[in-house]
């Protein structure tokens, strides 16, 4: 784990001590690998508490692996994307979203020579503000605290970073790079100002590839679709005809695994297409000259119609589904119980977040434990605190 220091962030490369003499450092590779267009970690804003640099990981590396490391982080394994665990144990969890978004975040990237170590700690960092049970949860958080602000999770991951996780002594919070909290807070705040860095506009276009395949396999691994209710989509159709030309003779679940690869290679491809040639017409000379442009890292206007026609039936034969309502209802009002219930005993609250209430008032302070909490330990602290409540 990285420690905190006094000592201020240069824009010129510290010498190796002489024990790492002959590696190569960040600002030489990047130079080497990097587009003009790209983030470069020696131009860094730096951090709110500066820091030595380190010999041979650059600022946007650390950032990654601070991520990794926190309890916020390691809680995503336990939370809902779109299927609970009630409904077995196939599908992702947010956990395996956030990876899976990193996984194409970095291969496109990559292929558009772009700081790939800002993207994927990006990527790593975007869904940790997720409360437990997906946008259900998220939508009652936001019910409960409809008087206090609200409740986004975009916001609450910049909280997370800046104020709940505390791994050092002497301030609160990650300490990460001032790239990262920009790239998350543009997330949070669509301002419509200047364009935000080409690798936060990648892992947009990583987060929408990884949904729109792996809710369509969940759908079909879980018995909610099947592959011939999917070829109402023109692109599923498309694409299971590619398949079925390349690959015969294949039974219902390798066609399902074989589509889910095929969707997501031709999204991929897509955006590589798409992006490579804008960004080769607009040649930004530098990363604050990209966001000047108007354009963003993304799908064709062909494929982005297509995907919107998928979007469209997910949303009514999954997300809309009557399993997935009867779970999204009972998360809902089991959060709605949850908060009520810790108004009125906040006795049952952990110390920390009496402490926090104290700075925020208690209703934020409730919205931010029950943010933190994962499907089961949701569930179980329900059990305990709140089942015999009237009304629980």
């Amino acid at each position: 784990m990285d420690l905190p220091s006094s000592q201020p962030n240069s824009s010129e490369p510290s010498p190796l001590p002489e024990r790492f003499a002959g590696l190569q450092t960040i600002v030489e590779r990047e130079s080497l690998l990097l587009a003009p267009y790209a983030m470069r970690s020696r131009d860094s804003v730096g951090r709110k508490h500066s820091e030595p640099q380190h010999p041979y990981r650059g600022p946007f590396q650390r950032d990654r692996d601070r991520i990794l490391h926190s309890a916020a982080y390691r809680r995503l394994s336990g939370k809902t994307q779109v299927f609970t665990g009630a409904m077995g144990d196939y599908h992702r969890t947010r956990l395996t979203h956030t990876q899976e978004v990193a996984s194409i975040a970095r291969t496109v990237s990559r292929a558009l020579r772009l700081n790939e170590d800002l993207t994927e700690t990006l990527a790593l960092f975007h869904d940790i503000g997720h409360p437990p049970f997906g946008h259900a949860g998220e939508d009652a958080l936001n019910e409960c605290l409809a008087d206090d602000g609200g409740f986004s999770h975009n916001r609450h991951a910049l909280m997370i970073a800046e104020e709940l996780e505390t791994p050092y002594q002497g301030f609160r919070g990650l300490n990460l790079s001032d790239e990262v909290l920009q790239g998350q807070a543009s997330r949070a705040d669509k301002t419509g100002a200047a364009q935000s860095l080409l690798e936060v506009q990648v892992v947009d276009a990583a987060d929408s590839v990884t949904y729109a395949a792996h809710d369509t396999d969940d759908a079909v691994a879980l018995g909610i679709l099947t592959l011939d209710q999917l070829t109402e989509v023109l692109l599923i159709r498309e694409l299971l005809e590619r398949v079925r030309q390349r690959l015969a003779g294949l039974n219902d679940e390798m066609l399902r695994k074989a589509l889910v690869h095929e969707l997501i290679d031709w999204q991929v491809s897509d955006v590589l297409r798409q992006s490579g040639a804008l960004l080769a017409r607009a040649a930004p000379r530098s990363a604050q000259d990209a966001r000047q442009y108007d354009f963003a890292i993304g799908p064709s206007p062909r494929l982005t119609q297509q995907k919107e026609e998928l979007g469209a039936f997910l949303y009514e034969r999954v997300y809309r589904h009557p399993r997935v309502l009867a779970v999204r209802r009972e998360a809902q009002q089991r959060l709605h119980a949850m908060f009520t219930g810790y108004l009125k005993r906040p006795e049952h609250l952990p110390q920390k977040f009496h402490e926090r209430a104290e700075q925020v008032g208690l209703r934020r302070s409730i919205g931010e434990y029950l943010a933190g909490m994962t499907d089961r330990f949701c569930s179980r602290e329900y059990q305990r605190c709140f089942s015999n409540e009237p009304g629980g």
